[in-house]
């Protein structure tokens, strides 16, 4: 059976992160792409985490030859270090929505194919269509840009308001495309950065992933790695200042805290910079073309805390 989803940067965090050996958990299961690679690679266990339990039986047709070397847990990577039970050498994330949630149009993830307009990954959470069907237009308007970016956000946000109630991604796409201008040949669909906002509001992306990035460093053995795939500039904002953050060893504090003691790091930084796709991956996968690749690697130092004000996570307005 073919794979549903091509796992973006494989072959490149595979190579950062060699050799491969002990136990790794894939934070963000999905199609099981990392976590097959990981244990092709040399891992003498996988766990597999993911907050939609629907992705396990899509992994019935590989697993067995695995065996208990494969474990898969129900729950939401903040919590991966409960989850794991255990010390472990290394943790990937891949961050986002995957292909096959937007391809399956019941799951509302996707402006191309109409479908109920829900946007959850898991979890008994509110839906984006009751979220949008209730919320003040501000707070809408707060999402929209401080979540996507989007500039005409107070238009878009009135539109919503006024065609109330939505309950299809249609509907919801053909609101947004009506409030800005005709895209260009070779331009996003206008809707994109709509709906990138409306689905982190919904899973609370930016928070899990904060929390997620300090159970990671919990969980972590001393020379154990921290490998996450980002798809968007905000998302690898806050992976970029986190691991700076937790790899800087000096005590000068910051605009928000006054000079403190040195502390020892957390993590050490094997690469200057990001990885991203190289001409055979987007020849292959045009889904990689704004993926990046960021590798951390945990030191034997206390784990510790970090403010989140440092992290540049997108924050709505207080009050709202």
């Amino acid at each position: 059976m073919a794979d549903p989803h091509i796992p973006v940067l494989l072959a490149p965090l595979l190579r950062a992160v060699a050799p491969v050996q002990g136990t790794w958990l894939d934070g963000t299961f999905g199609a099981g792409g990392y976590a097959r690679g990981l244990l092709q690679a040399g891992a003498e266990r996988v766990i597999g985490v993911d907050r939609d339990p629907s992705v396990f039986a899509m992994a019935d047709d590989w697993r067995a030859p695995w065996g208990d070397r494969l474990d898969l847990v129900e729950g939401t990577f903040s919590d991966l270090d409960r989850l794991a039970g255990q010390p472990l050498d290394g943790v990937v994330l891949d961050l986002g929505v995957s292909s096959m949630q937007l391809d399956q149009a019941d799951r509302g993830f996707s402006f191309l194919r109409d479908g109920p307009l829900d946007m959850r990954m898991g979890g008994d959470v509110p839906s984006a269509a009751d979220l949008l069907n209730t919320a003040e237009e501000a707070q809408i308007a707060d999402v929209l840009y401080h979540y996507g970016e989007e500039r005409a956000a107070r238009r878009i946000a009135r539109a919503i308001v006024a065609a109330r109630p939505l309950t299809r991604t249609a509907q919801l796409a053909e609101i947004v495309a009506g409030c800005l201008p005709r895209p260009k040949p070779g331009q996003s669909h206008p809707a994109t950065r709509s709906f990138q906002a409306i689905r982190i509001w919904v899973n609370d992306e930016f928070g899990q992933l904060v929390a997620g990035l300090s159970a990671a460093e919990r969980a972590l053995r001393p020379g154990g790695q921290l490998a996450v795939v980002t798809f968007h500039s905000l998302e690898d904002r806050i992976v970029k200042r986190f691991m700076q953050a937790r790899a800087d060893a000096g005590g000068g504090g910051n605009r928000y805290a006054p000079v403190t003691q040195a502390v020892r790091p957390a993590f050490t930084l094997p690469f200057r910079r990001a990885i991203g796709p190289d001409a055979d991956e987007l020849s292959v996968n045009p889904r990689s073309r704004s993926a990046l690749l960021r590798v951390a690697v945990r030191t034997d130092a206390p784990a510790g805390t970090v403010d989140a004000r440092d992290l540049a996570m997108p924050r709505l307005p207080e009050g709202r």
